[in-house]
């Protein structure tokens, strides 16, 4: 994949930090993901945008792109399909983070569909590639048996129909039982397509969640201490601390 001709937003001056990669759907362009982009341009504008295309023509036509073949594609040959697609784009999102200075911690890949799906197969199988994975309609070829490394967020709308929200609740529901840093929103009224709403929900957690293990090692560093009080000694003003104590 050519980094040059990859199509890209970059900040008009200064140094581009974080990095987002926009993975698209099947028999998609990179095109199709500027509702996308455009969002998370607005949200985070220092960054550096990729939108790369897929590594195949695309079946359906051929005029686009898809990251893997669809054809005849089931629950058995997805894996191996998901896993051939895994080597370019590691090397991609290596190139680009050399490219820019841009740390694995400060890198996400962000998918949609067939995207979404190739995206979290990086996340398990590519240890210390990325920081976070944004997956938009996505699903786990195969539920994982270890948690990933990297924040997941899974956003879907409830009434998908091509690929059902049910495997964003069971993505979820076992990245939380093997102590995995996950965020998941199903959203009612919204189909098979990167809503606007979807995408605003995954911005949120972007923006907001802290990862499980930052928070221990917060708490590694300054254990809390068990203690008790009453209403009325929470209601008491604090006292001031003496003249020669530092405040």
């Amino acid at each position: 994949m050519n980094l040059d001709a990859t199509l890209h937003l970059l900040p008009r001056k200064g140094a581009a930090t974080p990095l987002y990669i926009y993975l698209h759907g099947a028999s998609s362009t990179p095109l199709a993901m500027t509702p996308v982009v455009e969002r998370f341009v607005g949200a985070y504008p220092q960054a550096a945008h990729l939108i790369p295309e897929g590594f195949e023509i695309g079946e359906a036509e051929p005029q686009t792109r898809q990251w893997f073949s669809t054809i005849g594609i089931n629950e058995v040959n997805r894996p191996g399909r998901i896993e051939r697609a895994l080597s370019p784009l590691s090397a991609f999102v290596r190139e680009a983070q050399a490219h820019f200075g841009v740390t694995p911690e400060a890198t996400a890949l962000v998918g949609f569909s067939q995207g979404g799906i190739l995206a979290l197969g990086a996340a398990h199988a590519c240890p210390g590639l990325v920081g976070r994975v944004v997956i938009i309609a996505g699903r786990y070829a195969a539920l994982p048996e270890s948690a990933p490394g990297a924040v997941v967020h899974l956003v879907h709308g409830k009434e998908d129909t091509v690929v059902p929200a049910r495997h964003s609740v069971e993505a979820a529901t076992r990245l939380v039982a093997l102590g995995g840093d996950v965020t998941a929103d199903i959203v009612p009224g919204i189909g098979h397509e990167p809503h606007a709403e979807l995408v605003d929900r995954a911005l949120g957690h972007l923006k907001s969640f802290l990862p499980r293990r930052i928070w221990e090692a917060a708490l590694a560093e300054a254990p809390l201490m068990a203690t008790r009080a009453d209403s009325r000694e929470l209601s008491r003003p604090i006292p001031a601390p003496p003249a020669n104590d530092p405040v």
